[in-house]
């Protein structure tokens, strides 16, 4: 293991994101002695109700765009590190189009890097397994951290451009940097255009949910709690220069989830619609944490992905308020697509 950094003063960008402000409201509960600035360019999946409550004297929400050299420029001095969970993340989205995640994923992650190098800030950049392609079904391989990239979306594409920026700006500048690919989210605070919210709500809402395709499609599933310890872990601990990868061995097809979804709703787990398949839709994703185990000693808590699940369907239940703004709008921008 490596030396333990020990940060005072961080910055998030994409803190009143989904993943983000789950970290950040982590941090604020375990690491008392930390003080975290959120920055934030509060797009439509930014929303700064997800930090609400957070205590004002040590979460400081700066709204502002990470594009911005200027800014950033009078933001990053003084503070340790920055942990980069800022991007354009929704793949239907990159189809349709792919310009604002050029934009944020590849540019935003170049500014932040340039600006770590001129005021040597360590630098923490959260990006996916997606980077990798995908694997055929039923194949017993994992991702592992040294296999080469494959990206099939726009969204994709930009995360694994981004990720060797990171390597790039390490290999070439000296720049304090790690990074971590993570596979599929859930929990609370998840914007609903995404996959487990959009079902949820439908079935609260009286609608039937959508699968694309055959919903043989694997997703490697993880608790955002279990990835808000992984980042913490690898930023404080992790060798500089290193990737690592970070899953739950929580691999299920959309259409098991979606049944699970059902069931525990109480409604019948064939109860849903078919769409048409989204274009280059991967078969499966799959994570092998290995070297996040054994270099860091870092488990996933939450196990139980039903159980998991259960709880994140009840904090959708008792937050209507929270996602219904949004709910109509997303529903509409899916019809125009078919899905």
């Amino acid at each position: 293991m490596a030396d333990v950094f020990e940060p005072r003063d961080i910055i998030v960008t994409g803190g009143c994101g989904f993943i983000g402000s789950n970290f950040v409201r982590w941090v604020a509960a375990n690491h008392p002695g930390v003080h975290v600035t959120v920055l934030d360019r509060l797009t439509y999946a930014g929303n700064p109700e997800n930090i609400a409550g957070l205590p004002g004297d040590r979460v400081e929400l700066v709204v502002g765009d990470v594009c911005d050299a200027d800014l950033l420029d009078r933001l990053v001095p003084g503070h340790d590190a920055i942990v980069h969970f800022a991007a354009e993340s929704h793949n239907d989205n990159s189809i349709a189009g792919p310009e604002p995640f050029v934009r944020t994923n590849v540019v935003g992650t170049y500014r932040l890097l340039e600006a770590c190098r001129k005021y040597d800030v360590r630098f923490h950049h959260v990006s996916t397994d997606e980077v990798y392609g995908d694997l055929a079904l039923g194949e017993p391989r994992r991702f592992e951290p040294d296999d080469p990239y494959r990206p099939s979306s726009p969204y994709s594409s930009t995360k694994a451009s981004s990720d060797l920026l990171v390597r790039a700006w390490h290999r070439t500048y000296g720049v304090r940097a790690t990074i971590s690919n993570c596979s599929n989210n859930y929990g609370p605070y998840q914007h609903v255009e995404k996959f487990i919210p959009r079902q949820v709500t439908n079935v609260l809402c009286g609608a039937r949910p959508k699968l694309y395709g055959t919903g043989e499609n694997v997703r490697d599933w993880i608790h955002t709690e279990d990835h808000s310890r992984a980042v913490w872990d690898i930023l404080t601990c992790g060798r500089v220069g290193e990737t690592y990868l970070v899953g739950a061995d929580g691999e299920r097809s959309n259409k098991d989830v979606l049944r699970a979804i059902l069931e525990l709703m109480g409604r019948d787990p064939d109860d849903f619609d078919w769409v048409r398949d989204r274009p280059g839709h991967d078969r499966r994703y799959a994570i092998d944490p290995t070297k996040l185990e054994r270099e860091l000693g870092w488990r996933p808590l939450h196990t139980d992905f039903r159980e998991g699940l259960a709880r994140t369907i009840a904090w959708y239940e008792g937050h209507e308020g929270w996602w219904r703004p949004a709910k109509e709008a997303t529903e509409a921008k899916y019809a125009k697509q078919g899905q």
